[in-house]
């Protein structure tokens, strides 16, 4: 690789001091007229630069990708990277990283707002109260809830969020249980005081199934009819994963059809749009995919993204490469 000054183009408007790391390696940085980049724009940028910085939710389009001869990198804004076609990418050369290490601790903490939100019913009484406070009943018996204390959580999908959503979980003295495509060490489930247990073990006994898996083939759809009949009538289904790793039209009439308690959901199948139905039921908690949606998670998100653009060009170790076949065929 060459350390020589790159030209980066930036596809949606992140905080500007997330590229700080560029302007002082001397890189020239191109961001989007407005919010975000048109097709327009990128078709326009795209054969002058060296690297683009993507941004997860904003798909790019396979037809740049195959016209693009001179990327090199795509530095994705965020840990998930369904918003590129990985196999095309791989197959041009392009080397692919993104910022998983930025996302897990506002991502499972906002796993655990969701959770309380909903067992404790929070967002649907400031809803009522502020709609017509004469409406809600006050008293010993009304308005109830239930607490997470001594409930059984089901983390589906153990990775880096999975697992700090278990530590937070274990805070609120939960008892564990998980499910992921290869189980842990025995070492670190002790550590973690978490129980490994098959799939549909899992949603048979959780009170709730918190969901932290990558979108991919095997995890579209993941939970649907079959799996929402096999949890509790009184269970929950948080999800702030991918939204497509839920089928939502199961998930909707397991709700309606009172099969779950309810669902808490940052992420949805066809963001931005919502169903109707979501926002019709009270037993439903759902936010515009705010996973990361702090300010310091944003910025340092951004400054990782510039920082994997560099380390690439200066021949460094790319810790966040998910294409790395691609440098191992590249390796000079």
């Amino acid at each position: 690789m060459c350390d020589k000054p790159k030209c980066v183009f930036i596809t949606y408007r992140i905080p500007e001091e997330s590229v700080e790391p560029l302007l002082q390696a001397g890189c020239k940085v191109v961001w989007p007229k407005g919010r975000k980049a048109t097709y327009e724009e990128l078709e326009q940028n795209l054969p002058c630069c060296d690297a683009v910085l993507s941004v997860f939710g904003n798909p790019f389009p396979d037809e740049l990708i195959e016209k693009a001869s001179r990327l090199k990198i795509l530095s994705n804004y965020g840990a998930g990277v369904d918003n590129i076609n990985l196999a095309l990418a791989t197959e041009k050369g392009i080397v692919v990283t993104n910022t998983p290490d930025q996302v897990t601790e506002p991502t499972a903490e906002l796993a655990m707002t969701l959770m309380l939100s909903l067992a404790r019913r929070v967002t649907e009484m400031d809803r009522k109260l502020r709609q017509d406070k004469r409406q809600v009943r006050w008293g010993v018996m009304e308005n109830l809830g239930f607490t997470l204390e001594n409930k059984t959580i089901g983390i589906i999908g153990m990775g880096r969020i999975g697992k700090a959503t278990a530590r937070r979980a274990r805070a609120f003295r939960m008892k564990i249980v998980y499910y992921n495509r290869h189980r842990l060490p025995k070492d670190e489930e002790k550590k973690l005081e978490i129980r490994y247990v098959p799939l549909d073990t899992l949603l048979r006994i959780a009170d709730v199934v918190s969901l932290h898996t990558p979108l991919t083939k095997e995890t579209r759809h993941l939970i649907g009819e079959k799996e929402l009949e096999l949890m509790k009538p009184s269970a929950i289904l948080v999800n702030t994963a991918r939204g497509p790793v839920v089928n939502e039209q199961a998930l909707i009439r397991a709700l309606q059809e009172k099969k779950i308690a309810g669902a808490a959901l940052d992420v949805f199948e066809k963001e931005p749009e919502i169903p109707d139905a979501f926002l019709q039921m009270d037993h439903v908690v759902a936010v515009p995919h705010i996973g990361t949606a702090a300010w310091e998670t944003r910025v340092e998100i951004g400054r990782q993204a510039a920082r994997n653009i560099l380390d690439f060009f200066s021949g460094k170790t790319l810790k966040y490469c998910v294409n790395k076949e691609v440098l191992d065929s590249n390796p000079g």
